[in-house]
């Protein structure tokens, strides 16, 4: 079976992060066809990212995509038969090597003792009947024939167990070896199979799109969705100002971050149970996404109510009463803000000034050289060299550069404040009797229309 060695450069992670949330934003906004119809593109990249399962045929509406299930299915198995293997060679060549030491250590002290046996017998032969001399070297005799036993059975266990263990040594290879050629040749099988759809896939395409046919709507289904539609209160009518579009915007943004974590954990899934190479950066890549996720979504969170509260007492009250009560606990929640914010402008800052770091940025935050200093050193270099190190990094061998992260908690922090201050605002104005709370979307258009 072949072997997956990739590992993702740091590079790619960053660029992955920053251009697949603009990218996702820009096709979601894209107006939906009137019609529906299957896409060769789509097909295409479902054939790439899950054809090894058959989905490509699926969403085609296919059903020899079964064909490929059972060949997965025997990959999995056979690959869990070889890593079975796998682990009965690793046994049997320990307890292989452990008998060679065994022996190889063993036969130079017995043919030491064998050696000395001669000489310590004629030793005590010339030695006076009583004598310490005699008595040492009767002591010694027995030492050097214990040592000549032991060192005979234990070579007489080491060369059994050498050739008991070789026979399922060998067959044990042989199976490993076995169960591998069959999972690569079941893998090539499928490989060669999307080959085929991959040529085939205009005219399969096309096969689905005719057989598509259209079902009229009802009247009730219709109207059903426009209620539906029209209750629904949207992200875009929490907006009053910049601080909510902002929030709204990097709300969205990374949310599709979700998306990624699909790809890579499908990818580290059959990266170790298709191709036996588990990846030592997937694990990693995504509890860091997923921790810079939750700190960007904060303020998101609170623009839109959505996180977790009692409501007991909160839900029945007038609006000017929610005002006041938000009004006054804000006094905790810029205590928990400004603290987020300065305590990760803290870890920011010490994550840039680790020892380790050796760039321009480093070097600033270690108070060696000005801040304009700094941007004058900026070059390609401090960005590509592999030798500069702008501060911390992770510990395991992927290494990634953990100081973006420590920035992104400042930013969450930034944003959690100038949303609070969005709130404060809009709950004076509120107070105050200004405007009026917001209608769900098409709320307001039913009521004039029935004005």
């Amino acid at each position: 079976m072949p072997a997956l060695h990739f590992t993702l450069p740091h590079w790619m992670y960053w660029i992955g992060l920053l251009v697949f949330p603009l990218v996702a934003m820009a096709l979601s906004r894209r107006p939906r066809p009137k019609e529906r119809k299957y896409s060769s593109a789509l097909g295409y990249m479902i054939l790439v990212t899950g054809g090894i399962v058959g989905l490509h045929r699926f969403y085609l509406k296919n059903l020899l995509g079964l064909v490929y299930l059972p060949l997965l299915i025997f990959i999995l198995f056979a690959n869990g038969a070889e890593r079975d293997a796998r682990a009965v060679v690793s046994d049997f060549a320990n307890q292989y090597r452990l008998a060679e030491r065994t022996i190889e250590r063993e036969e130079p002290r017995l043919a030491d003792a064998q050696k000395s046996i001669p000489d310590i017998e004629a030793e005590i032969a010339g030695a006076e009947e009583g004598s310490f001399a005699l008595r040492s070297a009767e002591r010694r005799l027995k030492r050097a024939r214990d040592a000549v036993t032991r060192g005979e059975e234990r070579l007489a266990e080491s060369r059994l167990a050498l050739e008991e263990i070789a026979a399922p040594l060998e067959q044990s290879r042989a199976d490993r070896a076995f169960w591998a050629r069959a999972a690569g040749t079941t893998f090539w099988i499928i490989l060669a199979l999307l080959a085929i759809d991959a040529a085939l896939m205009p005219r399969l395409v096309r096969k689905a799109n005719d057989s598509i046919v259209e079902e009229p709507v009802s009247e009730a289904e219709k109207a059903l969705e426009t209620i539906e539609t029209e209750e629904v209160k949207h992200d875009a009518d929490y907006a009053e100002n910049w601080i909510d579009r902002l929030s709204l915007f990097c709300g969205e943004y990374v949310a599709y971050w979700a998306v990624i974590a699909v790809f890579v954990y499908y990818y580290e899934v059959i990266a170790r149970y298709v191709f036996n190479s588990p990846t030592n950066w997937a694990h990693e890549a995504m509890y860091l996404m997923f921790g810079m996720q939750y700190l960007i979504a904060g303020a998101y969170a609170v623009l839109t109510e959505s996180h977790v509260r009692v409501d007991v007492f909160y839900a029945p009250m007038s609006p000017k009463r929610k005002a006041w009560t938000d009004l006054i606990t804000s006094v905790f929640f810029f205590i928990f803000a400004g603290t987020l914010l300065w305590t990760s402008y803290t870890f920011a800052m010490d994550a840039l000034a680790v020892p380790t770091g050796n760039g321009a940025v480093s070097e600033w935050a270690r108070d060696r050289i000005g801040f304009f200093e700094m941007l004058a050193s900026m070059s390609l270099d401090q960005w590509t060299d592999p030798n500069i190190r702008w501060g911390e990094i992770s510990f395991n061998e992927w290494e990634v550069p953990l100081w973006p992260m420590k920035w992104v908690m400042v930013l969450g922090g930034l944003l959690l404040v100038l949303q609070g201050i969005s709130k404060a605002a809009k709950d004076i104005r509120t107070i105050m009797g200004g405007d009026a709370p917001i209608e769900p979307h098409g709320a307001a258009e039913h009521m004039r229309e029935a004005n």
